[in-house]
């Protein structure tokens, strides 16, 4: 297995063709839950920047609610389902927008994916699903992917998007899943609560310590993640024997980073078996 000490990062994203990227609502809105659209277009820079270098990029997003919000002008996240659908309605065109036009400029198409649990729960579905986002793709588009919140109810909703992203990550039989989140990473205590912490650079295999620590952290205000949805997308990412990341989105250039094996966030690999990836573009 790969001792931490010695994880070649840049070995290891080499052997990395599809990649999953999911984009939370800290990482996508600043003050007053406006979106932030500087900071969305340097993202999109650099999934652009990976896509010239041959990787298929699919990317799930957050955001559509907070979007709606600035829209509505409401200064607190609603309880109640019919608001929040009310701001996902508004918010997600918005957010189309943005995406479609910044990618658009560099070139690149954009599809949109709207997903419910449901889908994953029927077989015909779920291939039909797969067979749309092949396809796109195929087509070197780019499916900007979200839960459909406007229907959603409780029985079909997944809680939150690290719980999308690696359902859509496990469908895709992806190579790699990075959750950017407003934190460098995973650290030894609640960055947000602690004076001096230290960022765990590598992980291999998740520990009850590592869920513990998640389950000490503090709740965001307007995501419906935490670190412990992360660490649980991470676990299930680890038993499919790939790679996982989480960073932060905030950071300039931090998709490049990762990309060209620097040591930055927090990368989650399997202590199950020794790493076997090998180039594929």
């Amino acid at each position: 297995m790969w001792k931490t000490d010695f994880i070649k990062r840049k070995e290891i994203v080499d052997s990395v063709k599809r990649v999953v990227i999911k984009i939370g609502t800290n990482v996508l809105t600043a003050e007053s839950y406006r979106l932030d659209t500087s900071l969305m277009e340097h993202l999109c820079q650099q999934v652009c920047w990976l896509m010239s270098r041959n990787r298929e990029l699919v990317i799930v997003t957050s955001g559509a609610i907070g979007a709606g919000m600035q829209i509505l002008g409401w200064k607190k996240k609603p309880l109640k389902m019919e608001k929040l659908q009310t701001a996902a309605s508004v918010g997600q065109s918005r957010l189309m927008r943005f995406y479609e036009r910044m990618f658009r400029e560099e070139g690149y198409n954009v599809g949109q994916v709207l997903l419910t649990k449901d889908i994953f729960e029927s077989r015909s579905r779920r291939k039909n699903a797969l067979a749309t986002l092949e396809t796109l793709l195929s087509y070197r588009i780019i499916p900007i992917i979200n839960e459909n919140d406007v229907v959603a109810t409780d029985e079909i909703r997944f809680g939150d998007n690290d719980s999308l992203s690696v359902m859509v990550f496990e469908l895709l039989n992806a190579d790699m899943l990075i959750l950017l989140t407003d934190v460098d990473g995973l650290f030894d205590a609640d960055p947000k609560n602690n004076g001096r912490v230290n960022l765990l650079s590598e992980v291999v295999g998740i520990s009850e310590r590592h869920m513990s620590i998640a389950r000490g952290g503090t709740p965001s205000k307007l995501g419906s993640g935490g670190m412990v949805s992360k660490l649980a997308a991470m676990k299930r990412v680890l038993e499919l024997n790939r790679i996982g990341m989480i960073a932060n989105g905030k950071k300039p250039w931090i998709i490049r980073d990762i990309f060209l094996g620097r040591r930055i966030g927090t990368i989650f690999i399997s202590g199950s078996r020794r790493w076997t990836g090998k180039k594929k573009y």
